[in-house]
C-alpha cells in the first residue's frame, strides 16, 4: 500500500512540477509566455476588484507573480511528494490564486468559443483542490505515532 500511495502522489505532483520547470526554463526578463498570458487577465481582475471595492488595487508585478507561482507548484509538488501536507498546502494556495484568474468562464456568455474550454479547466482544477483536501483530510486521520498494543502478561499466583 505503501509504495501506490507514494506512486500516486508522484504522478499527481508532476502535472505541478513538470509545469513549474517549464514555467522556470521560459521565465527569461519579462516573465515568459505565462506572463504574456496573465497580463490581460490581470488586468480585467484589477478592474473588476477595483469597482466592486471602491479601492484603487495597487499595479502588482506581473513577472512576480509567475516567480511565486512557480516556487508554489515546484516546492509544493516536491513536499507532496514526500507526503508532507505543506506541501499540498501550497498547491492548495496555488490554485486559489490562480484558478479564478486564468480560467475566468465567468467573464463570457455561454455561446462563446472561450467559454467552454475555460469552464472545463476550472472545474479541473476545482477537482484537484477537491484532491488536495482530500489528502489533507485523510493524513490528518492517521495518527503520528501509532502506539504498539502492550500485550498483558500472564500473572502468576
Amino acid at each position: 500500500m505503501g509504495f501506490f500511495s507514494f506512486l500516486g502522489r508522484v504522478l499527481f505532483a508532476s502535472l505541478f512540477i513538470l509545469s513549474a520547470w517549464q514555467m522556470f526554463n521560459d521565465f527569461g526578463v519579462d516573465g515568459g509566455p505565462a506572463a504574456k498570458e496573465l497580463i490581460p487577465k490581470l488586468a480585467v481582475a484589477r478592474k473588476h476588484l477595483s469597482s466592486t471595492l471602491g479601492l484603487g488595487i495597487p499595479d502588482i508585478e506581473v513577472r512576480h507573480i509567475v516567480a511565486t507561482t512557480i516556487f508554489l507548484k515546484g516546492i509544493g509538488g516536491i513536499l507532496f511528494v514526500i507526503g508532507n501536507s505543506f506541501g499540498a498546502f501550497l498547491l492548495l494556495v496555488h490554485l486559489v490564486l490562480i484558478t479564478p484568474l486564468l480560467f475566468d468562464f465567468y467573464n463570457y456568455g455561454p455561446m462563446d468559443p472561450e467559454f467552454i474550454p475555460l469552464l472545463n479547466e476550472f472545474l479541473q482544477n476545482i477537482a484537484l483542490f477537491g484532491a488536495l483536501l482530500f489528502f489533507i483530510g485523510m493524513k490528518n486521520l492517521i495518527p503520528r505515532r501509532q502506539l504498539k498494543k502492550k500485550t498483558p502478561k500472564a500473572k502468576t499466583g
